[in-house]
C-alpha cells in the first residue's frame, strides 16, 4: 500500500503520546481497542510510529494494521511533529480497509482461558467427578481459614465451603456448568472471587474429574511497613532453615498433588483398575495426608513457638466455631458411625478470640474425639459461660486417661505410648499454646474407661454476654 488518497481522519497526539483529538474512524478505533479520548495511543502500530515521528524530528509514512475484536483493519498513517515547541505530532489516515475476523477456534479458546484461570487462581484444588475435594493449595493470605477447613473437610463437595453469590434458589449439588463462573463469597476475605472449573474428561460420558481454581477481582493490597520476621526461632528448625519459612511451601505443593493423583487413581477416575493397585493408591494417599499434617503441625509449631506470637483477637461466637468443627467432621464421624451432638442453631456464646485459630483448636479437639472414640458412640460439644469466661467442652466415650497422663497429655510429641496413626503428638500442644495466646487455657478431666472431656476456655466479650441456652437433657457425661 502506498500513500496518497483521500484524508479520512485527521488527529492530534502531545508530548506523552496521548490522542487527544481525533475524527471517526480513528476515534472509533481507540475506543474499541481499549483507550480513552484523550488518553494514551491503544493502537500499538500507531502508537510506534508517533513516538519514532516525536523522538527524531521527521515525518513519517506507513502502514499499520490493528484488530479491534470484531475486524481486522490496514491503514495508510502520516505522521509529522507538531510545529513549535507543543511536542505532539500531527496524524493523517488514509485508505481505510477492514475485513470481519475468522471465527475464533472454540478449543483454542477454551484452552486460553484455561490457561489465563490456572496463571491467576490464587487457590488451585483437585475434586472427583461428584465435585468433592481431594487435595488444596493456596499461599493467598485472605484464604489460610478456608484452606484449613477445605484440607480437614477432604471428601466434602467444595460449595460446602463458601458462598456463592445468587445462589440462594439453587439446589445443591449443582451442575458444574452452572458453576463455572459463578461468583463467591469466602469468610475471612474482603474481596470477591470467581469459580473456574476445568474438566478431566474421559473419552465418553460425564467428567471424572475437574480442578478447581478460585481467581480474585483485585490483588491484595501491599503490605503495611513492618519490621522484619526474626530469624532466629527456638523450635521447628531443621538443619540450616525453617519448616514454616523454607521447607513447607515448597514441599506443599508436590504432596497435595501425590495425594491428588492416587486419590484419582484410587477412585478409578482415570479408569479400571485392578483392586491391589487401588489399595496400593489409597496407602500412598493416606501416607501422603499424614505427611502434609506433619509439615502442618511442624509449621504451626514454629509460630506459636515465636517471642512475638500474637493472636488477632476479634468479637465471636464460640457455638457457631463449635458447630462449623462439627460439620466440617462430621462425614469423618459418620463413617465410623461416630455422632457429634453439637450446640443447636439459635445457641451462641460470645467470646473475644481469633476465629481461625479457635477453629483451629476445635478441629483438633473433635478430630481427636473421633480417632479415639469406639464405633457407633457419641461425641458431645457443650458450651458453658462461667465468672465471665466463655467455655467449649469436647466430650467422647473413649479409652479415658489415667491422671499421669493427663500430665503429659499437653506436651510436645507426646503421644502416650501410640502408634501406627499418623500423629505427630503436637495437636494439643499447639492447641494449649494457642488457647493461652488468646487469653485463655486448654484443659482435661479424664479417668481410665470413662473418656475424656477437654475444655476451651476463653475470655468471655462482656459487650454481648449472655448466658448460652441450653437443651436440658444433654448433659455431657462426667469424666
Amino acid at each position: 500500500m502506498t500513500g496518497g488518497g483521500t484524508i479520512l481522519a485527521r488527529a492530534a497526539s502531545d508530548g506523552d503520546d496521548r490522542l487527544i483529538s481525533a475524527e471517526e474512524p480513528l476515534a472509533g478505533l481507540q475506543l474499541r481497542c481499549g483507550g480513552e479520548l484523550p488518553g494514551m495511543i491503544a493502537v500499538p502500530a500507531l502508537l510506534e510510529i508517533v513516538r519514532k515521528a516525536r523522538r527524531f524530528g521527521l515525518k513519517l509514512a506507513r502502514p499499520v494494521t490493528a484488530q479491534d475484536g470484531q475486524e481486522s483493519i490496514t491503514a495508510w498513517v502520516e505522521v509529522e511533529p507538531a510545529p513549535g515547541d507543543q511536542g505532539g505530532c500531527l496524524i493523517w489516515l488514509r485508505n481505510w480497509q477492514s475485513v470481519p475476523l475468522p471465527p475464533e477456534d472454540p478449543l483454542l479458546a477454551s484452552a486460553r482461558r484455561t490457561a489465563i484461570d490456572r496463571t491467576l487462581a490464587e487457590l488451585t484444588a483437585r475434586l472427583d467427578a461428584r465435585q468433592c475435594l481431594l487435595s488444596v493449595e493456596s499461599e493467598a493470605p485472605d484464604l489460610a481459614a478456608l484452606v484449613t477447613t477445605m484440607r480437614v473437610g477432604t471428601g466434602r463437595p467444595w460449595t460446602d465451603f463458601v458462598e456463592i453469590e445468587g445462589g440462594e434458589n439453587h439446589r445443591q449439588p449443582m451442575h458444574w456448568r452452572l458453576l463455572d463462573g459463578a461468583g463467591l463469597k469466602i469468610d475471612g476475605s474482603a474481596r470477591h472471587w470467581r469459580a473456574a472449573l476445568i474438566p478431566q474428561q474421559i473419552p465418553v460420558g460425564e467428567p471424572a474429574s475437574f480442578e478447581l481454581c478460585l481467581t480474585a477481582d483485585s490483588p491484595l493490597p501491599p503490605p503495611s511497613s513492618l519490621p522484619p520476621e526474626p530469624v532466629e526461632r527456638s523450635a521447628a528448625v531443621t538443619g540450616n532453615g525453617l519448616v514454616g519459612r523454607d521447607l513447607a511451601p515448597v514441599l506443599r505443593q508436590p504432596i497435595s498433588r501425590i495425594i491428588a493423583n492416587a486419590e484419582t487413581i484410587r477412585t478409578r477416575l482415570a479408569g479400571p483398575l485392578a483392586e491391589e493397585y487401588a489399595a496400593y493408591a489409597a496407602d500412598i494417599a493416606t501416607a501422603g495426608q499424614h505427611l502434609l499434617a506433619l509439615i502442618e503441625d511442624m509449621t504451626d509449631l514454629e509460630v506459636v513457638e515465636a517471642e512475638d506470637f500474637v493472636a488477632a483477637p476479634d468479637p465471636i461466637d464460640l457455638a457457631d466455631v463449635a458447630r462449623r468443627a462439627a460439620g466440617i467432621l462430621g462425614v469423618r464421624a459418620r463413617e465410623r458411625g461416630i455422632l457429634i451432638d453439637a450446640p443447636r442453631e439459635g445457641e451462641s456464646l460470645p467470646a473475644i478470640a481469633e476465629f481461625r485459630r479457635a477453629l483451629q483448636v476445635l478441629l483438633n479437639l473433635v478430630g481427636n474425639a473421633i480417632h479415639y472414640s469406639p464405633t457407633n458412640s457419641q461425641i458431645w460439644i457443650r458450651l458453658e459461660l462461667l465468672d465471665g469466661r466463655a467455655r467449649v467442652i469436647v466430650a467422647d466415650q473413649g479409652p479415658g486417661m489415667s491422671t499421669e497422663q493427663q500430665g503429659r497429655v499437653f506436651e510436645k510429641f507426646e503421644r502416650l505410648g501410640r502408634s501406627g496413626d499418623g500423629g505427630s503428638g503436637l495437636g494439643l500442644y499447639i492447641s494449649r499454646r494457642l488457647a493461652r495466646a488468646m487469653g485463655g487455657d486448654l484443659t482435661v478431666e479424664s479417668a481410665p474407661g470413662q473418656g475424656a472431656r477437654f475444655t476451651l476456655d476463653l475470655p468471655g466479650d462482656p459487650s454481648r454476654q449472655v448466658a448460652p441456652v441450653l437443651p436440658g437433657d444433654s448433659a455431657a457425661p462426667a469424666a
